[in-house]
């Protein structure tokens, strides 16, 4: 056998890593190529309470789209009732929003362990066409929130600068930093984003996203406000995090708990919520505040919901994924996703 001298080696080395390198800037031009078709207004990509928990369970369709605790937070896709669970990617996600034949998330960095060194994966936010399972960046760094607000999406980052608020389309163009603060735009309806401010207190504000126009709604302290039918759910600082809802039409404000509260969801009648009290707990109610129920002692996390199951963690055991179906106590681990179990 031909040995290979150290001069031809290097040229070798080069040419690959010049290769991946005019691969990767195909991959971001063609983002910029593909033409998705608008959306219809008032289309948004995940439920709030997902992407305030990680944004880790997207329902798209007949499909939910998952990173897969059992594998290191990698994207998977089954149907709604748990059937037919796929691996999709090895890319480590969050943040899954989507619509149509789309889905979006944040992909963290990762170092591959194979070839010369391994390939640095950076971080990015990206789209992935779920017909051919293709994925083009359409960001790069690390988005900590998103949402898609008609054909629009709005993203909470931080970069060696701090944080950021920033906007670009759906197809990649068009990208605008709206300001450098912490706005979490996970609640969105009728094309309007329900946030409390960073910057001098924590009221509860509306931007509307079509004409940019912004107002206060609620000048009380205000964390992860969740917009559910005509009431708003929100953790309150200023009151040992008690779990209330603001009231649209009323303008009044209900007490849920007089626990602390962690984390929450809100979806399909029920409120998901973590306490953290003398004795935490996951328990979920009626939107209402009626029917408390506990599912189970101790910290849990990364509450997740779809149409029919809702999906957390233990605090301290995360990379196993528990579900109950909506309403129900009862819960077991998600086994079915074990990679082990259900392989591509």
């Amino acid at each position: 056998m031909k040995k290979i001298n150290t001069r031809s080696l290097i040229i070798i080395i080069i040419l690959a890593v010049l290769a991946v390198g005019a691969g990767v800037f195909t991959i971001v031009r063609n983002t910029r190529d593909v033409h998705i078709e608008e959306y219809p207004m008032g289309t948004i990509g995940n439920i709030a309470g997902n992407i305030n928990n990680g944004g880790l369970f997207c329902e798209l369709s007949d499909r939910v789209y998952f990173a897969n605790a059992f594998d290191n937070d990698t994207l998977y896709s089954m149907n709604v009732d748990e059937t037919d669970i796929k691996k999709v990617s090895g890319a480590v996600i969050s943040n899954i929003i989507g619509a149509g034949d789309y889905i979006f998330y944040f992909q963290r960095s990762a170092s591959g362990e194979t070839g010369l060194g391994g390939v640095r994966v950076p971080n990015s936010f990206n789209r992935l066409n779920v017909t051919n399972n293709k994925s083009v960046s359409l960001l790069r760094g690390v988005v900590t929130s998103g949402q898609l607000v008609d054909n629009t999406l709005y993203l909470q980052g931080m970069d060696d600068n701090g944080a950021y608020f920033a906007s670009i389309d759906v197809n990649g163009n068009n990208y605008t930093e709206i300001g450098r603060y912490v706005l979490n735009p996970a609640s969105a309806f009728d094309g309007s984003i329900y946030y409390n401010q960073t910057v001098g207190n924590h009221f509860l504000n509306r931007f509307d996203t079509r004409t940019g126009a912004n107002v206060e709604l609620l000048t009380e302290n205000v964390w992860n406000p969740i917009l559910y039918g005509d009431g708003v759910y929100y953790m309150d600082p200023g009151n040992e995090y008690q779990l209330r809802r603001y009231n649209l039409s009323s303008q009044t404000i209900d007490i849920l708990t007089k626990s602390k509260v962690q984390a929450f969801n809100v979806g399909n009648g029920y409120i998901y919520y973590q306490t953290m009290d003398s004795t935490p707990g996951l328990y979920f109610m009626a939107t209402d505040g009626s029917g408390v129920t506990l599912i189970a002692n101790g910290q849990y996390c990364d509450i997740n919901m779809t149409s029919r199951y809702v999906y957390f963690k233990d605090y301290f055991e995360e990379a196993i994924i528990y579900h109950a179906f909506i309403g129900n106590p009862s819960y077991t681990a998600f086994s079915a996703a074990s990679p082990i179990i259900s392989e591509k």
